[in-house]
């Protein structure tokens, strides 16, 4: 199964310009190593204050992931980086809403992820508010019970469904167009 981590660096004023182009290198180089499958640069907005720059990974699985981290050619890429940015660099492996469709192909037709959403939502949507009303006094108002049953779904929609169903569907979300060989994925990473 694949991983996606995100990793988080502040960058030193002045410093902004040379970090992108450093990191759009380490990139090239990075898909030497194959198990990594995908990565894309997130800057802020041009015109902007801001200095926080996101990196997004994509891993064949924990193995690799773990394989690149402690290769030589990531420490000198974090070296070079902490020449860079100021402070620690923040590293949050990506499980829930914001990895189930993400892939180095690009992500599949928006049909096929709108109908698998639909597939998860539609039984966790008729199951959260009997199980919450039994769990909550029927003297709670309203808006408070359609919050709870929100935050229920949302919770098991998170951590339990959607994962479940991408796992499940992945060959028929990445079939008909969506998928790209690991070649080109490696050629062109997101910058």
């Amino acid at each position: 199964m694949q991983i996606h981590v995100a990793i988080t660096r502040r960058v030193k004023a002045g410093c902004e310009e040379e970090f992108q182009q450093a990191l759009r290198q380490f990139f090239k180089e990075s898909f030497a190593h194959g198990g990594v499958v995908g990565a894309t640069m997130l800057a802020p907005l041009p015109g902007t204050e801001g200095r926080e720059y996101g990196i997004l990974r994509t891993f064949r699985d924990e193995q690799e992931r773990d394989a690149f981290y402690n290769s030589p050619m990531f420490k000198a890429w974090d070296e070079r980086a902490r020449s860079l940015t100021e402070g620690d660099p923040v590293y949050q492996r990506l499980d829930g809403l914001e990895a189930w469709f993400r892939s180095p192909g690009g992500p599949p037709p928006r049909w096929k992820m709108a109908l698998l959403t639909w597939i998860a939502v539609w039984p966790v949507s008729m199951i959260v508010p009997v199980i919450v009303s039994q769990l909550v006094s029927h003297n709670v108002p309203n808006f408070l019970f359609a919050g709870v049953v929100a935050g229920g779904i949302v919770v098991i929609l998170t951590w339990v469904a959607m994962p479940l169903l991408v796992r499940l569907a992945h060959p028929w979300l990445k079939g008909s167009g969506t998928a790209t060989s690991d070649a080109a994925a490696r050629s062109k990473p997101s910058a």
